[in-house]
């Protein structure tokens, strides 16, 4: 009898520590009762800012892949500077960079007008409106998990320091992505992020002038027109040739030498001599399969160290934490 119900109690304490870690884990229908409205306004709002400037679907990606490499996925790119707190958003590779935060006070507002109140986080939003921005682009959809809370502090010395940057060597990326406990496969499926959008000359220029022997000759010739080599820092140039649009162009330009960014173009070393070539020949060639796996990274990016349960809040304003 009495290992019975040492069997029952420690069944019980079980149950109990299974049911409190469930409570705090992110689930793809977190909002299906609190506000069934708020995904596909998300969703709308989204397709509404793309159709204007379809640019707009790779700064919403990029703002994810910001938020959650610094301290996870806690909405804290979004925070203003205030009198005690330098947040991310002039961190240098995020100053006069980044955008998409008028889109996400957009949603912001709407999404608290359709849920009767402040119900959905900034984090969440900011998760939700990269995927709408891949399916409005071309590419396949995937369950975002939800559920994560905001921080209520920001730090631009953490963006500096945690944030890859396009002058990282193929070791430095895999340390990087490696403190984020994420993989190889991971380092050059989620680079495939860079089939949207553009870059500054500033963060292509030493590549462009310093690299010559990784570089197409008439590749090169194009980016001299617009990235001359001082000045005009702020001139963009695609990162591939279909910046709008979510295909496998980015990892067959990689193979051609067509690569804009220096960390990317380290993917590729050619000729099977690095240990990510195989994987971008690969998704080069299996555009279904980098959808697919795309996917999954992009989930497993989102599951960093979010907030949940009693961490953090639900920020009514996602630019400043809630006044008590």
């Amino acid at each position: 009898m009495a290992s019975v119900l040492v069997y029952l109690t420690v069944m019980a304490a079980a149950l109990a520590a299974s049911a409190s870690s469930g409570a705090a884990e992110l689930t793809p229908d977190y909002y299906s009762e609190t506000c069934p409205h708020a995904l596909p306004t998300i969703k709308f709002l989204v397709g509404a800012a793309i159709l204007r400037e379809p640019r707009m679907g790779a700064s919403l990606v990029r703002l994810h892949f910001h938020d959650c490499f610094v301290n996870g996925c806690d909405g804290s790119i979004l925070l203003d500077d205030t009198d005690d707190m330098i947040g991310e958003k002039t961190a240098k590779p995020n100053n006069n960079s980044v955008r998409g935060y008028d889109v996400i006070d957009t949603i912001k507002s709407a999404v608290n007008t359709v849920c009767l109140g402040n119900v959905v986080s900034c984090a969440d939003i900011v998760a939700v409106a990269a995927r709408d921005s891949i399916v409005a682009l071309g590419g396949s959809s995937y369950d975002v998990l939800l559920g994560r809370r905001d921080a209520t502090t920001a730090s631009m010395d953490d963006a500096n320091n945690d944030i890859p940057t396009p002058f990282m060597d193929l070791p430095a990326l895999l340390s990087n992505f490696d403190s984020h406990g994420l993989s190889l496969n991971d380092l050059v499926v989620l680079s495939g992020g860079h089939t949207l959008g553009y870059s500054q000359c500033l963060f292509f220029r030493s590549r462009l002038y310093n690299e010559t022997d990784t570089l197409d000759p008439a590749y090169a010739a194009s980016l001299d027109e617009r990235c001359p080599v001082s000045g005009d820092d702020d001139a963009l140039s695609a990162l591939d040739d279909t910046p709008t649009t979510v295909d496998t162009d980015y990892y067959q330009g990689l193979m051609q030498g067509r690569a804009l960014l220096h960390s990317d173009q380290q993917l590729y070393q050619g000729g099977g001599a690095g240990d990510t070539d195989a994987l971008v020949e690969y998704y080069a060639e299996n555009p279904t399969k980098f959808w697919e796996d795309f996917g999954a990274a992009m989930v497993k990016l989102g599951n960093l160290s979010p907030l949940t349960g009693d961490e953090g809040e639900v920020r009514e304003n996602c630019r400043v934490v809630n006044q008590e």
